[in-house]
């Protein structure tokens, strides 16, 4: 696997990571993102890994909340994750991902994809505000 090195909660992300590669090696292509959650839910229980699964998070608008969103996990109170299990990802998912760090406050989030021939992810980073 490819070294984080110097990147915030590497060894947590590469964990992840790697549970994600073990799911698609086994489960491969065509399941619904919730067949994916589950044995995401499994990995990390493995792994030892504490987690909160489809986490709400509570949108604010000068401090009145507006909606509430689930991400499908919350790792040891530190990385986001949302999963997806598409052909290919679009801009719409990377925003849905970067929105969810923004509304939390969270620096960490991996947006994970089952549903290409190979396992897609992507790490976002939580710039801070100007």
């Amino acid at each position: 696997m490819m070294a984080e090195a110097g990147l915030l909660y590497s060894d947590l992300t590469e964990k992840i990571i790697g549970a994600a590669m073990e799911i698609h090696s086994t489960l491969g292509v065509g399941f619904l993102e919730s067949v994916y959650e589950e044995a995401l839910a499994v990995e990390l229980d493995l792994c030892g890994i504490k987690y909160e699964r489809q986490k709400a998070i509570d949108v604010f608008y000068k401090n009145r909340k507006l909606k509430q969103f689930f991400c499908d996990f919350l790792v040891e109170g530190k990385v986001l994750i949302e999963l997806k299990a598409l052909g290919q990802l679009t801009t719409t998912e990377h925003a849905q991902t970067l929105n969810y760090l923004k509304a939390t406050g969270l620096k960490v989030g991996l947006l994970i994809n089952f549903g290409a021939k190979s396992l897609k992810f992507k790490r976002f980073i939580k710039q801070k505000s100007a």
